[in-house]
């Protein structure tokens, strides 16, 4: 774990900004999305074979096994059920609170001119959910449910084939939940056993048993990204995502109940670094004193997973060996220009006054305002999305939700009167000086109809 204090902040950051060419997985992700244009359901057995569990001769998941999963899941574990049910209702009430903020309008801009907007969901969407040693059976819930409630006619599910030929049956489970709350289950949901780039690719540009989505989203690995990098503009995406990573900011004395502020920090930051060993987990500390109790609540935690011979244990170790980071700062000021910088995919605040500090940060994936607000709420259970920017690209998007499964579409419609003929008097004027004479002849000849 490094410690380092504000002064050295900006060197040390601007080289962990150096990016780091991965041409060997842009060359394989471009070989096989050229391979799955070309060949279609094929190529996407093909590297099913090379790369998944198993090869699926059909890539369709019936609408039955869906069905089944989750009565196998209400069977064998009534209590993990619950809990994905009580999820799911919660991401659907929270992103139909935020679809009620898009809405449609028209009004009179100026005398006789009436701009507008329609919000219109894409036709088709396509989510991958990833599968691997430890499936994320949340991220099922977190990518379908802001898409039905978008209203998307069609969404098509792609997650890697285990050794059944199908998707591991938890994911199918969870999928089934976010469909039957949403009242989609066998109504424009469909799933599939394909995954990796090659599942990517055929749900951007289809193949003989997937169809064609307009656009993709979910999280995934360095090929996912690769393959959505490199699809974005013949289908749209919802952003890049990368290793996942939290910032906690501390001041001197917060604390909650029995915990200790240094160890409610250590045990979110070894939440994240749990995930993989790129995973970041940092810290902002008011001295040098903070940042040595948080250190040691660290190493206590790390010794107790390793005692404990939980599975992962090596990973946040390795983590905070990586990348692990605790910054001291001088002032609030200071404090705020390194969280922005940073720019986190989680940004919590162990502080005894959130308010003073709220105002100054502009760029994070999700805000967690207060100890009582633990990251891993926003992870599984209170109805905000997990799938979120990160890598620094929360300077300039927000997290998954109903959003990028929507269109703002604009709309005219014209009287006439002063304000209408002042606007087509403007347009010949604007047209004329850049030379475009079509143009202004299309506002001459309704100029002279009035």
């Amino acid at each position: 774990m490094k410690i380092i204090t504000s002064l050295e902040f900006d060197e040390y950051w601007k080289k962990t900004l150096t990016r780091r060419e991965d041409e060997e997985t842009e060359k394989t992700v471009k070989e096989i999305i050229q391979a799955v244009r070309s060949e279609g359901d094929k190529a996407v057995r093909r590297f099913a074979s090379m790369f998944d569990r198993s090869s699926p001769e059909n890539l369709e998941v019936p609408v039955s096994k869906i069905q089944s999963a989750i009565q196998a899941l209400d069977a064998s574990d009534p209590g993990l059920a619950r809990a994905l049910r009580f999820s799911a209702e919660n991401i659907r009430r929270f992103s139909l609170a935020q679809r009620e903020q898009l809405r449609d309008f028209e009004f009179e801009n100026t005398p006789g001119v009436f701009t507008g907007q329609k919000v219109i969901p894409v036709e088709r969407a396509g989510v991958y959910i990833p599968g691997g040693r430890f499936p994320l059976i949340s991220s099922a819930l977190m990518c379908l449910i802001p898409a039905f409630c978008a209203g998307v006619q069609e969404i098509c599910l792609c997650s890697p084939p285990g050794d059944n030929l199908f998707p591991d049956w938890r994911i199918l489970a969870a999928a089934g939940i976010a469909a039957e709350i949403c009242g989609r289950l066998g109504t424009g949901f469909r799933a599939f056993s394909a995954g990796g780039a090659q599942a990517i690719a055929a749900l951007a540009l289809g193949t003989e048993t997937i169809p064609c989505c307009d656009m993709v989203a979910g999280p995934g690995n360095k090929y996912i990204a690769a393959a959505k990098r490199i699809l974005f503009g013949e289908t749209g995406i919802d952003f890049i995502a990368g290793p996942s990573d939290i910032l906690v900011i501390m001041e001197e004395n917060p604390s909650i109940a029995k915990f200790s502020a240094a160890d409610l920090a250590a045990a979110d930051m070894l939440a994240q670094a749990e995930h993989d060993t790129d995973a970041r987990a940092r810290a902002l500390v008011p001295s040098r004193a903070i940042a040595d109790c948080l250190t040691a609540a660290l190493e206590a935690r790390l010794h107790k997973i390793s005692k404990e011979n939980i599975s992962m244990g090596n990973i946040p170790q390795a983590s905070l060996d990586a990348g692990g980071l605790i910054i001291v700062y001088e002032s609030r000021n200071d404090a705020l220009r390194i969280a922005n910088a940073i720019s986190p995919e989680h940004l919590e605040l162990q502080v005894s006054n959130p308010a003073v500090w709220i105002p100054g940060l502009k760029n994070y994936g999700s805000l967690f305002t207060c100890a009582l607000s633990g990251e891993v709420l926003g992870d599984y259970s209170s109805g905000l999305n997990h799938t979120l920017p990160t890598s620094g690209s929360a300077r300039f998007t927000g997290g998954l939700s109903i959003r990028p499964f929507l269109k703002i579409l604009t709309t005219l419609r014209c009287e006439v009167s002063e304000g209408y003929i002042a606007a087509l008097e403007t347009a010949e004027t604007i047209a004329q000086a850049e030379g475009l004479g079509r143009h202004a002849k299309s506002a001459g000849i309704r100029l002279k109809k009035q």
